[in-house]
């Protein structure tokens, strides 16, 4: 029950960094979207590395899953059973 809250407090800590660091709406049209080596991974990825799952949370029709190592942290959000896309926290 303890990793709730601190998921909750996660999840508001990183949505207000990332309204403060947007400043376009999203890729534009025609573009591929760039990913920073090493920012972004697969929750599969993650797993074999030896991540594990701390929590879920619904979002709307997807989940934000929580996954940690050590001192490393990510937050992926689930877009479909065999698609995902993960996040460094940390």
């Amino acid at each position: 029950m303890q990793l709730l809250p601190l998921a909750v407090a996660i999840l508001f800590a990183a949505s207000g960094v990332s309204a403060q660091e947007a400043d376009t709406l999203g890729t534009p049209l025609g573009h591929k979207e760039v990913t920073p080596p090493g920012q972004q991974s697969s929750m599969g990825e993650l797993l074999s590395k030896g991540y594990q799952i701390k929590a879920a949370v619904p979002n709307g029709g997807k989940f934000v899953v929580f996954m940690q190592k050590d001192q490393s942290a990510y937050a992926c959000e689930m877009q479909s059973l065999t698609a995902s896309r993960c996040g460094t926290l940390n």
